[in-house]
């Protein structure tokens, strides 16, 4: 059976401030990792194809 979810923490004074700060940064992606991330992505979706290729083989 699964086991609950348990509650967000709410963040309060000076760590709420900080977490507030860091999400308005905007972080820039260069040209190098833009094409890693999107590389991996394309792996990732060969494997989730050849994945479904090999359950529907089973059945």
């Amino acid at each position: 059976m699964a086991r609950p979810i348990k509650e967000t923490p709410i963040l309060f004074g000076e760590d709420a401030r900080r977490f507030e700060e860091r999400m308005k940064q905007v972080r820039k992606e260069t040209a190098a990792e833009k094409r890693q991330r999107q590389a991996y992505y394309e792996l990732f979706l060969t494997m989730l194809e050849k994945g479904k290729q090999t359950k529907h083989k089973e059945i």
